[in-house]
């Protein structure tokens, strides 16, 4: 077995699945909102703005009294969070000392008397960096606190986690079970060079090539692959490929293999033992920039809880969306 990428949490933090911005104490040199954007942190030489140096990220003025700055998101999906990545990438001499994160969840917009819980506490940050900081907080949040201490820039903050299942629809008809905002997760790939594996799953069109998953040029033999594990078992009726935008890099042909597996069994595993799993679509033809649709599969099931992508020999996939039911 080729070695793999391993699956990310999904990142409870993205605007994709409605996580927003909506309170911020100063946002002076660069807006809030980019601290949630999904592409890497960028860095334009000599570009200015009204107010100073163009930063991709948020960053606050220098305080000149006591105190601190923050911001508060609104979780899109309430859910557990399990690490947290403050990505300072480009804010070097303007970063922040210290960061920390609370949360809470509240059926309404927090205010002065919201109780807030420690997601983690006051860490150092250094400049130009990723920084990931484990929580061993177990609650359900649906509000973010993000402090920074005293002030300056963060370019990301993502906040990988399990949405809450218990707050989806499990009796909805034709639902996407590889969506995010039903629960879905990347197990694995065995590549992700020029696009992220978790883009394939996120919800609604992809809005440029970057927004989709999509692997390096294999130049051999092999095949490139990704594994999806639905938020709960399910019945999968129709399947679409789209190769949105991608023209002169999707792939040649694709196949679809599912499983079932208990709950409580390792990545590893699931990587290792999916080669062995049943097809329910051959090797299929893919067409540039087209959604291909699905509804005729080689074998009947009765529930499937994980799907395999393979592509063939290589090249990018904007969306897969694998529409059924959940099934107990």
């Amino acid at each position: 077995m080729k070695k793999f990428i391993s699956g990310k949490m999904i990142n409870l933090a993205d605007p994709r699945i409605g996580s927003k911005v909506i309170f911020r104490t100063d946002d002076f040199f660069a807006p809030a909102h980019r601290i949630l954007k999904t592409d890497n942190p960028i860095f334009r030489e000599g570009l200015f703005d009204k107010h100073g140096k163009w930063m991709d990220g948020w960053e606050t003025r220098r305080r000149r009294s006591k105190g601190y700055d923050y911001l508060i998101l609104k979780l899109g999906k309430p859910g557990k969070i399990f690490n947290v990545d403050i990505d300072t990438t480009h804010f070097n001499g303007n970063q922040p000392t210290y960061a920390s994160v609370d949360g809470c969840f509240s059926k309404n917009k927090p205010n002065k008397n919201t109780k807030w819980f420690t997601v983690f506490g006051k860490k150092k940050l250094g400049p130009n960096k990723n920084h990931n900081f484990t929580s061993k907080n177990r609650s359900i949040f649906n509000y973010i606190r993000l402090n920074i201490f005293p002030d300056g820039g963060i370019a990301r903050i993502r906040l990988y986690g399990k949405i809450n299942m218990e707050k989806i629809n499990l009796n909805k008809k034709n639902i996407n079970l590889t969506s995010v905002l039903n629960g879905a997760s990347i197990i694995g790939c065995n590549n992700e060079h020029f696009g992220r594996a978790e883009n394939i799953i996120a919800p609604g069109k992809a809005k440029n090539m970057g927004d989709g998953w999509e692997t390096r040029r294999s130049r051999g033999k092999n095949f490139d692959w990704l594994i999806i594990k639905f938020g709960k078992s399910g019945l999968i009726k129709k399947l679409e490929i789209d190769t949105h935008h991608f023209k002169g890099n999707y792939p040649d042909t694709c196949s679809i293999q599912t499983a079932n597996i208990a709950k409580n069994v390792s990545n590893n595993f699931i990587v290792k033992n999916s080669k062995k799993w049943k097809y329910i679509l051959n090797k299929s033809k893919l067409l540039a920039n087209k959604k291909h649709v699905f509804k005729k599969f080689l074998l009947r099931r009765n529930k499937e809880n994980l799907l395999r992508i393979n592509i063939y020999p290589d090249g990018g996939i904007s969306r897969i969306r694998a529409f059924g039911n959940f099934v107990k």
